[in-house]
């Protein structure tokens, strides 16, 4: 259903897109809808197409064909200063002369607003972001999160109808990115307009998004609730992205077999093609074949490399069936675990999780 923003009488359906880029060898054909007040994550590989698919909905570069439509307007011919678009770039490319301000003050001065009103618009939207006391500071004197304020501040005081954020919690160390993507969570929350962030950082869309759609080599490959996304993965990618072990496979009853041979044992009962899931931390590790096992599924592999993953080991193995293991420091060291180690691999059918293709 089509809404009015009740200021200025504007129909309000959202984005409607479909971006088709040619580009040399590389072909992006993405659908995009976006709902007022909901946001969405771009999320992919570098060069999977996320960056060219922003930059097409600011204007910046032109679509081979599709189309662009923001609350019922065609923007597909609209130069780039005259969409209702703002943009928050990765590395917030402030003016380096003006004070955070004037920056922000910078939108609403290029609307027609006068100085006065330009610079008290610009007051307040810092107020809102919680940087009154640093209005008169250069970008050289601001943090990094309190530069990336500033750069959403100004992106968000020309009234937007599509704010488009790129990378926006890239350039921030690890503190400053948890403090700055809780801050960044509640402003997208009032935001009332259509949002669309690019990342390649899972963690950043899951918080900060709606949705979700993931973008692989040009094309959409899955998209879905951050929630959906992380239950269901559907590519290696985005598998490897909320740390499981994903198969496919066709099932017949309890048993999935590969199509390389090996089969796994889960508890849904399928048939037909499936994917099968379960994270490294349901696989335990043996360095003699298990005897008396409850687990249904046991796999003779070789430890291909290790390395550590947050407080724990993650073993990479390859073998009957290529898989990562999560174990602590202590189990790694009680099994010798090492490059070229002989282990079995065992997972119990209930913790896998199979759903269809």
């Amino acid at each position: 259903m089509t809404q009015t923003h009740a200021a200025t009488g504007t129909s309000m359906e959202g984005l409607d897109a479909r971006l088709v880029v040619d580009r040399g060898g590389f072909r992006l054909d993405v659908a995009l809808t976006v709902a007022p007040g909901e946001v969405v994550a771009l999320l992919g590989p570098n060069g999977a197409g996320k960056t060219t698919a922003l930059r097409a909905l600011a204007g910046l570069t032109q679509l081979s064909c599709g189309h662009l439509r923001l609350d019922g307007a065609e923007l597909d011919r609209t130069p780039p200063e005259a969409r209702p678009v703002g943009v928050v770039f990765q590395d917030y490319l402030l003016f380096p002369h003006l004070t955070a301000l004037d920056n922000v003050a910078f939108g609403p001065r290029c609307q027609g607003a006068t100085k006065a009103e330009a610079r008290a618009q610009a007051a307040e939207w810092l107020d809102r972001l919680g940087l009154a006391a640093h209005t008169g500071a250069k970008p050289r004197r601001l943090s990094g999160g309190q530069a990336q304020r500033v750069a959403l501040a100004r992106a968000l005081a020309t009234r937007p109808r599509l704010l488009l954020l790129d990378e926006p919690l890239a350039a921030l160390d690890a503190r400053t990115r948890l403090e700055v993507r809780a801050r960044l969570r509640r402003h997208l929350a009032d935001f009332e307009a259509v949002a669309v962030l690019v990342t390649h950082d899972p963690l950043d869309a899951m918080v900060l998004a709606d949705r979700l759609v993931v973008v692989e080599h040009g094309r959409v490959v899955q998209e879905g609730t951050p929630g959906d996304i992380a239950r269901h993965p559907r590519t290696d990618y985005i598998a490897q992205l909320v740390g499981l072990n994903l198969y496919r496979g066709e099932a017949d009853g309890h048993t999935v077999r590969l199509a390389d041979g090996p089969h796994l044992t889960t508890t849904e009962i399928l048939s037909g093609p499936v994917f099968v899931a379960f994270p490294p931390g349901a696989v335990t590790l043996h360095r003699e074949r298990p005897t008396g096992s409850s687990a249904r599924n046991l796999w003779r592999c070789e430890v291909a490399g290790l390395e550590t993953h947050g407080d724990q080991i993650r073993a990479d193995l390859t073998g009957e069936l290529p898989l990562a293991a999560d174990l602590t420091t202590v189990a790694a060291a009680e099994l010798d675990l090492h490059p070229g180690a002989e282990v079995w691999a065992t997972v119990k059918a209930t913790q896998t999780h199979a759903y269809p293709v």
